[in-house]
Formats: structure tokens, sequence, C-alpha cells
């Protein structure tokens, strides 16, 4: 059994406690959605295969992605190959804007988050995602890794306000997902005894996260913030 199909196999429950960031994720992609009123425009920039298109049923959503991200995906239901920082809409044409761990896929983060400020109405929400503490994934289309002091800079810097930067976990969410990762050097059935020594502290170390005030070690930053 592979790492992902163990993954897949996880009781729903576990697999938000385990996969926390995945789940802040989700969590705030729904509540975002859950603010917005019905039938604004809703800009969803690197949007991959479109695995949030749902959350936004009630808007009017356009997925936009450039394709080269994983080799297997299907980006057949986009509304706009293109990359993001050359959109191809005008000022001002969307309400609202989600930007999902896609920043650190880009050469131009600053470029980027600039285009995303101008495709903005004025008064528009925008949430981003981006890692903080995390592997090298889509390669070679993965250049940066982001602070929340990083993200600070690149949103005002646009000129965006009411910025809101919110780590998700701290040290011990941070290591109890690196031991799971060490699942997937395991091959074959090597990786039940493997899952035998690495699983059982991975799931007791969240229980001590809220010893992290901090939060300087994280998995990465919900962030958000207004045109």
């Amino acid at each position: 059994m592979t790492y992902s199909k163990l993954q897949q196999r996880l009781p729903a429950f576990l697999r938000r406690y385990i996969l926390h960031f995945e789940a802040a994720i989700d969590d705030s992609v729904s509540r975002f959605s859950a603010a917005l009123p019905d039938r604004v425009r809703v800009l969803d920039a690197g949007a991959g295969e479109g695995k949030f298109a749902g959350a936004f049923a009630r808007q009017r959503y356009t997925g936009v992605d450039l394709g080269i991200g994983d080799t297997d995906w299907n980006y057949a239901g986009l509304d706009a190959l293109a990359d993001l920082e050359r959109l191809p809409f005008p000022d001002n044409a969307f309400d609202a804007c989600i930007n999902i761990v896609t920043l650190e896929h880009v050469r131009e983060p600053a470029a980027v988050v600039k285009e995303l400020y101008r495709t903005l109405k004025p008064g528009g929400m925008i949430l981003l995602v981006t890692p903080h503490e995390w592997e090298e994934h889509q390669q070679p289309h993965d250049y940066f890794r982001y602070t929340r002091f990083g993200m600070e800079y690149l949103l005002e810097n646009a000129g965006f306000t009411g910025l809101v930067i919110e780590p998700v976990g701290g040290f011990f969410r941070l290591l109890s997902r690196r031991l799971l990762n060490g699942l997937q050097f395991f091959p074959g059935i090597w990786v039940i005894p493997a899952a035998l020594v690495l699983v059982p502290p991975a799931l007791l170390l969240p229980l001590f996260d809220c010893l992290d005030d901090r939060r300087n070690f994280t998995l990465g930053y919900v962030c958000t913030a207004r045109k």
C-alpha cells in the first residue's frame, strides 16, 4: 500500500486530525465563500483542477491556472489557461479572489499579488494560503516559501489593507506531519512496521501544540485582505 493510498483509507475524522493543513484550507475556503453574497464574481487564481469550484456554487466562479502543475491533473474544466502574472481580465473584474498554495509556484510572486489586486474591485476580498515548512512539490515549478512577514510585505506593497495572517499549527503539528511524511519512504509491506513506529507519536504530538504559542514553526499561513 502506498503512502497516498494509506491517506485515502483513513476515516474522515482521522484524516482531518492528521492532515491539519489541508483541513484548515478547506475550512478557510468554506468560511470565505459563506461570507460572500450570491452571484458575485470569484476568481480562483491557480485553480489546478478546480477542486474549490463547488464551494462557490452560489457565486460566479472563474478558475484560472497555467496548467503546469502535477502531470496527472486534468485542466480541462478550467475557464482559462493563463499566467497569473498577466491575467486576461480587465481591472476591477472580480468581487473576490482565492489563491490557494499557489504562490510558491510562481517565479514573480510580487507581480502576481499586484495582478490579483488589479483584477479585484475596490472593497474586494482575497484569501491566500501559502506554505512555510513544506517539502518540494510539483518540481521544477516550486520556488519559494513564505513567512508571515513576507506575506505582509507582498500584500501591503500591492495595496491591500485589513490584513489577517494566521499560522496553521505550531511546532508539534509540524513534527507530527513530518513523521507521517516518513511513511512514503517505506515500499510495499514495509510501510506497515514503519507505521507502527511512526504513527503513534504522530497522533499524540498535536495534543502538545498549545505549548507553541508563537507559531514560528508552522506548516503555512492563511491570509485574508481587502482591496
